[in-house]
């Protein structure tokens, strides 16, 4: 049976929603973060070589990464649903926002992160130009979630599942103000009213409450 290895306030929690928007069978593990130092313990780390989540197992399998592992997931699994293929509209879109989300969201924010812990004053010339291109990373996102009910379009598919953790559950690691982005902030609570998303949150994280709003 395929396995989530889910480490507590972490992208793997993206995994637990894909399985419950599909509605396939899975075996929830569920680790809790190190009190200390907020990091995975060691039994966590050592589930895969590189020491971090989001991990699956599914047999013999063992997978890391979370677009990878959302991939596999909805290619073994999926039947179709929640991805869009060539020749679909809007599939160069679905491309864009799914690998936006690791490739510059995400980045951006641990760049940021980074950046403030070593400039806290934030005057230098790379936090400056960091604060640009987060900046324009909302700016963008903003403009697509006024033009599309959900980033590929009409259709609620994986690219939003990839994108949704650097919007909310990443503000326990780093405070984010959405108040001037009345278009995510429609976005994140149509997330919010989705009967996956409540039932993965739940399940991955109970008793927290998902931070939808600004």
């Amino acid at each position: 049976m395929l396995t989530i290895h889910h480490l507590g306030r972490s992208q793997s929690e993206r995994i637990v929603w894909l399985c419950e928007e599909l509605g396939i069978p899975y075996e929830l593990k569920r680790t809790e973060r190190r009190a200390d130092n907020r990091l995975a313990p060691p039994e966590y780390k050592a589930l895969h070589p590189m020491g971090i989540a989001p991990v699956i197992t599914d047999g013999d399998l063992t997978l890391g990464e979370s677009g990878a592992i959302v991939e596999y997931v909805v290619q073994t699994y999926g039947d179709g649903r929640l991805v869009l293929k060539h020749g679909d509209p809007g599939f160069a879109d679905y491309l864009y926002w799914f690998h936006f989300a690791n490739g510059t969201l995400q980045p951006t924010l641990g760049r940021m992160m980074v950046l403030e812990r070593v400039d806290p004053a934030g005057t230098s010339a790379p936090m400056q130009a960091a604060k640009e291109r987060l900046a324009l990373v909302f700016s963008t996102l903003e403009q697509r979630l006024g033009e599309a009910t959900w980033l590929a379009g009409d259709a609620f598919t994986a690219a939003d599942i990839m994108s949704v953790f650097s919007l909310t559950t990443m503000r326990l690691f780093r405070a984010m103000d959405l108040s001037p982005y009345a278009n995510i902030l429609a976005y994140l609570q149509r997330v919010g009213a989705r009967a996956g998303y409540r039932r993965a949150m739940a399940k991955a994280e109970p008793g927290f409450a998902p931070l939808l709003n600004a």
